[in-house]
Parts: structure tokens; sequence; C-alpha cells
């Protein structure tokens, strides 16, 4: 049994955290191997995909491994792809897996390590969602060049569709730049470009992305009425793109993450000794960077430990690293993690009522190294 699957058949944890399958089966590996089936030089087939002059990769928000296999009645089309389980990396949140998706690098090698990170030397926060004017330049914080630009450089064509207000937002220009850009704003444009980008020259790769589930079960829960309808409309929205492959074509789709409901909230602003210490709190509810004031780390770390109990992996940044949760590390990005991580496993979300209110009213939330969270989808078909 590989470790993808013994994940995906477990629903606890127990002892050590389970680490992303990076370089045998996870997100990040899905653009090299794409790259290489275009017949782009240099690049790892890592996922041994079929040799096809035309690739689309559909990225549908929130589409957890475990989510989709127990809706078969809501997405039968999905369910009756060819696939299997791999891991989204951590943290498991949409910035850093469109990094992953976008570079073909690990977390630890593109530098988008959540939702909100460090920036070292300054004292602030990034919302890397949500980039400020003055915040890093996009280009800059995520250095590695991306899977577009390695593959328009070997004369593939390639276009990125989504909606026309991540155009030019910081962290398109981070994960997609050297795509031609191409809005949708409805199922139907979507499908329609994606037909249109892939029949443009004689090899094409192109990457859609659907946000609806995503924002659906945060505000819904998982499996709630709302998110269970829209999961039909992603499973049509698949099947409507599969009969429009150009031959020659293989489409893929995947996810960023998967997604549980905890029930139980720790609060990190009213928890006196959650506070003591702490200089700046980053992540994500279920993976959350604590950066500790000068002199404070190891009572930070005590303290986040009694608390938490057993219910979380509370470990410092250098065992994180050492433990392999971001993959290699770059030149300067390991001071980006907070000094303490800590990442819940039970029913369990670390919030901040005062400083993140809007997190506090989420039902749905991801980011952990759970298999819930963990595995996403990597389904196939194509049109030879």
């Amino acid at each position: 049994m590989t470790e993808t699957n013994r994940l995906a058949e477990t629903s606890e944890p127990s002892g050590e955290a389970p680490v992303p399958r990076y370089g045998a089966g996870a997100l990040a590996d899905l653009p090299s191997s794409v790259l290489a089936a275009l017949g782009v030089p240099d690049a790892a087939d890592v996922l041994d995909l079929p040799a096809l002059p035309r690739a689309c990769v559909l990225l549908v928000d929130g589409l957890g491994w475990q989510q989709l296999r127990a809706h078969p009645d809501e997405a039968p089309f999905l369910n009756a792809m060819a696939g299997r389980p791999i891991t989204a990396g951590f943290p498991a949140t949409t910035v850093t897996s469109l990094a992953s998706l976008g570079t073909g690098a690990v977390p630890g090698a593109h530098g988008l390590l959540g939702l909100q990170v460090a920036v070292p030397e300054t004292g602030r926060l990034l919302n890397c969602l949500l980039w400020k004017d003055d915040d890093a330049d996009p280009e800059t914080f995520q250095p590695v060049p991306t899977v577009y630009e390695r593959a328009a450089a070997d004369g593939v064509e390639t276009a990125y569709i989504s909606l026309h207000q991540y155009r030019r937002s910081a962290l398109s220009r981070a994960t997609a730049r050297g795509a031609r850009y191409v809005s949708a704003e409805s199922l139907g444009q979507l499908v329609g470009r994606i037909e249109t980008a892939l029949r443009r020259g004689d090899r094409a790769y192109v990457t859609a992305y659907h946000a609806d589930l995503d924002a659906t079960g945060h505000r819904f829960g998982v499996g709630s009425r709302d998110w269970r309808h829209q999961l039909r409309f992603v499973d049509v929205l698949a099947q409507e793109i599969a009969t429009v492959l150009p031959p020659g074509t293989a489409l893929y789709v995947t996810a960023d993450h998967g997604m549980v409901d905890p029930t139980e909230r720790v609060d990190a602003d009213t928890v006196p000794e959650l506070k003591e210490g702490v200089a700046l709190l980053g992540g994500d509810a279920r993976a959350r960077y604590v950066y500790s004031e000068p002199g404070a780390h190891d009572d930070v770390l005590a303290a986040w430990t009694a608390v938490l109990g057993d219910r979380a992996w509370v470990v410092s940044r250098e065992r994180a690293v050492a433990d392999g949760w971001f993959g290699p590390m770059g030149p300067g990005m390991a001071e980006r993690v907070g000094d303490v991580v800590a990442v819940p496993h039970a029913d369990l979300a670390i919030v901040a009522s005062e400083r993140e209110p809007w997190l506090d009213r989420m039902v749905g939330m991801h980011g952990s190294l759970v298999p819930a969270e963990q595995l996403v989808p990597l389904l196939t078909t194509s049109r030879p």
C-alpha cells in the first residue's frame, strides 16, 4: 500500500505528522509531469502522464479527495474518471497550492507558505491573497520561474483562465506569470474559453481555476445542502470540458486542498497563555504560524503546547523544516515560517476573534496535514 493510499484510508492521525509526498505524488509534481508530457526538455514526468500535445488542468478550489468520494451521487462523472489521490502540500491552502501548481516547486522553494506569513525584517504580516500596494513585489517574493514561462520558452501556447477580478492581482503575478490570462465569469464562458485556448498552436498548456465550491464550503460547510448542490455544478463543468477537448488533449482535474468543519474553537485573542510573548500571529485556523518576541521562543512553544495538548501538532520552526513539511527550503524561506507552528489534527480551529473576525465566522476550514485536508484528486481523461 502506498503512503498516499494509507493516508486516504486513515481518518484520524496518530503520532508524527504525515508529510506530503513531494517528488512522489504531490500537487507540485503535476506541472512538471504535464510539461514532460508536452515534450518540454528537462521536465520530470513524476506522475507518468501520457505524451499528448495538449493539456488542460482544471483546478477546483476545495475539492478534496475524501469529500469527492463521499458524494458519488452529486458527482457521478468525476467519480467515474480514472484517478487517485495526491497530497496538496503544507499548508493545505489556496495560495500555497496555486504557487505549487504554477511553479512545479514545493512550498519551501516558492515561499508562499500560507495565507499570512511574516516578511522577514519588516515586523509585518503579508496576506498572500490580499496584497497591499506597499507589500513586497510578488514577482520577487515568489522567485521561482513559472511552468508557463518554461512552456512558452519551448513554443507551447499557454493560458490561465479564471475570473476577471484576479487578472492583475499580485497572486496571479506571483503564480501565473508567463501565461496568457483569459477572463471567464460563468461556467459556460469557462468551458468555451478552455476549448478556444486548447486549439491555439500545435501544443497547448491551459490551466482553469474555479472557486465556487471552496467559497460555499467556507460559508455553509462541507456536505451541507448548498455544498452538495455546488458539487453537482462542478461535476457538470468537468463533463462539459471533457466533451470539447480537441484531439490530442488530456484533461486533469485536481484541487488545492480538502476541507473540514471544525466545531471547537480556541481563540488566540482571548486565551492569555496564547498571547504572552507573541509578536505576530500568521497562517490560518488549521495551520498557525506564531512569531515570538525576542527571547520568548521557548516560552511560547511551551505555552501553545500546553494549551492545545493532544489536539494539534505543535512544533518549532526548525522541527517542521527538518521533518520535511515544506519540502526543501530555498534561501531565506525558512524565516517566513513562524517560530512555532501549530497544526490542529482534532476537531479544532485556532481562531483570533479580534484580529480575524472573518475567519471566526467560517464553517469550513483547511490547512492541516490530516488526510481530509491534504488529499486532493488527480483525475484524468483524454481524447487521443
